[in-house]
Order: structure tokens, then sequence, then C-alpha cells
């Protein structure tokens, strides 16, 4: 009994770790769409770049591009073109950007 007791409460620290590790996106994929546009002069239309020095944020996971635009946001993240284009963005903004390019193939 008390090894099951064990084993229940590691398995519960663990998946508690886990939700607290990995922020909940539930961006709008209609929203950052329309948001996406601002993006499109670098990153293509749908998320595809046609020049080597951009990547493509189609597909790209939902949590670290997020991540990666806050980053560009709060300066932890340096480059000059892209901290200019999300020191505008609202967390919700970021989220739904993050969640239309994730949604792309």
């Amino acid at each position: 009994m008390l090894k099951t007791l064990k084993t229940t409460a590691i398995a519960a620290a663990l998946t508690a770790g886990a939700l607290i590790a990995s922020p909940a996106l539930a961006g709008d994929v209609a929203a950052g769409k329309a948001k996406a546009m601002m993006c499109a002069g670098c990153h293509g239309p749908a998320g595809i770049s046609n020049n080597n020095m951009w990547p493509n944020l189609a597909g790209q996971k939902e949590g670290y591009l997020a991540s990666a635009l806050r980053d560009y946001r709060s300066g932890a993240r340096n480059n000059p073109m892209m901290s200019g284009m999300a020191k505008p963005l609202s967390d919700a903004d970021i989220t739904n950007l993050a969640a239309y390019f994730a949604s792309l193939k």
C-alpha cells in the first residue's frame, strides 16, 4: 500500500510539473491569420519564406513560436527587425499568431 501511495504521489508531481512547464496555448487561428499579414513580407503569405535569411514559420510548434515572439518583444532575443515587429504585439496577438502558423502545413 505504501509503495502504491508513493508511486501515485510521484506520478501526480510529475503531471503537475509538466502542466506548469508547458504554457496553455489556446490561440485563435482566424485572428492570427488576420494579424499575420504583417509577417508575410519576410515569412511568406503562407508562412513559407522565399529567402534563406528568414525562417519558415508554417508548421512550427505553437509554444516555440509564442516563446520566440515574447523573447523578441522583451529583448531577451535580439534581432532589430523582429524586435521592432514584436514590440507592439499583445499577449493575445502572440498567442494567435503562434496558433495560426502552427496550424499551417
